[in-house]
């Protein structure tokens, strides 16, 4: 097969990372453009050592993965994504690959399965590695925020799905990172115990002073 010429896959790759910025652009959640920039790095670090993977599908679908994200627009078919490349002249056949990566990603919709492509596994894997890790916490809080959820909410969040994720992984590239994340995402649940365990505890105090109070009136103290 003729390979495609690396100008042309990176001016379109160049093309996508535009769209995606002006797609979502005012959007400061925790799926804006920043997050796709970054799935999109951490698809090219697992590239690396995926040799079987194409490039160009990887990572086209890695910033294309939240472009049809149903929390933020109300598209069908993956049409943001599919419109993008049509308008690229991308083939039918390469545009189902890079939709089938896409479609891949989502957690909640895939519910632990492995993706059936190379590319949807390292997309898969890039887009969890975002939800760990420092920036995983970043996220998980800034959308919490704005979305009015309490802190504890979102912290059950880390016990929900991001502890989960390191196990989850596809390929090595992403468990090794993965593992790193994962540390420090219990490093700071421990640490977040502690410091706000004293919350329990004026409550409590409070509670004992009201009860002596009322046991003293009863008395006739």
């Amino acid at each position: 097969m003729e390979r495609e010429d690396p100008t042309a896959e990176e001016c379109l790759i160049e093309s996508a990372a535009a769209y995606i910025k002006e797609l979502f652009q005012g959007n400061a959640g925790g799926h804006d453009a920043a997050h796709t920039m970054r799935v999109c790095q951490n698809t090219l670090r697992i590239l690396q050592t995926e040799p079987a993977c194409s490039r160009r599908v990887a990572v086209l679908a890695a910033l294309l993965h939240d472009a049809d994200d149903r929390k933020l627009f109300q598209t069908e078919n993956l049409a943001n994504a599919r419109r993008f490349l049509k308008e690229h002249q991308v083939s039918e056949e390469e545009t189902e690959k890079i939709c089938a990566a896409i479609r891949s990603v989502s957690f909640s919709r895939n519910k632990g399965r492995r993706p059936d492509t190379p590319e949807g596994r390292v997309v898969q894997d890039a887009d969890r590695l975002d939800a760990m890790g420092a920036v995983g916490i970043a996220r998980t809080f800034a959308y919490g925020g704005e979305h009015g959820r309490p802190m504890e909410e979102s912290v059950q969040h880390f016990h929900d799905k991001l502890l989960r994720l390191r196990d989850l992984m596809n390929t090595e590239t992403g468990r090794l990172l993965a593992e790193k994340r994962h540390a420090f995402l219990e490093m700071f649940l421990e640490e977040y115990s502690k410091e706000t365990v004293f919350q329990q505890v004026p409550e409590r105090h409070a509670a004992g002073k009201s009860d002596q109070k009322a046991s003293e009136i009863r008395n006739g103290g």
